[in-house]
């Protein structure tokens, strides 16, 4: 299993969960983040906004099907059709283990290798 953190545009943020929900990814988190990428912030004449609004997107998904959901990810997310800076970010890292608090019963994760 891997997690995908996705970081998005917050009016992207509704296109990508519909794509995903149409992908059959319906298990994810959303979280509103603030932040800035290699653009530095936002100058708007004098004024420097250094952290602006994000949505984080979480989700597990099998390896086999990692690729598949950071291309629906990608392409929802996505401004225009070749994209703009401050579209997002995608970060991908091994799931190690899951427990079901309920239960207390750890998931069944098949290890993906470093």
């Amino acid at each position: 299993m891997i997690m995908i953190r996705a970081i998005v545009r917050q009016e992207k943020a509704p296109e990508v969960i519909s794509a995903l929900m149409d992908a059959n990814y319906f298990a994810m988190s959303k979280f509103s983040i603030v932040g800035r990428g290699r653009q530095h912030g936002l100058k708007a004449g004098s004024l420097t906004y250094d952290e602006l609004p994000k949505e984080m997107l979480m989700l597990v998904v099998p390896e086999a099907e990692g690729k598949m959901a950071c291309d629906v990810i990608m392409k929802a997310a996505r401004t225009g059709e070749k994209g703009a800076f401050g579209d997002g970010k995608i970060f991908v890292s091994p799931v190690t283990a899951a427990y079901t608090i309920r239960t207390g019963e750890k998931d069944p994760i098949t290890p993906v290798p470093l």
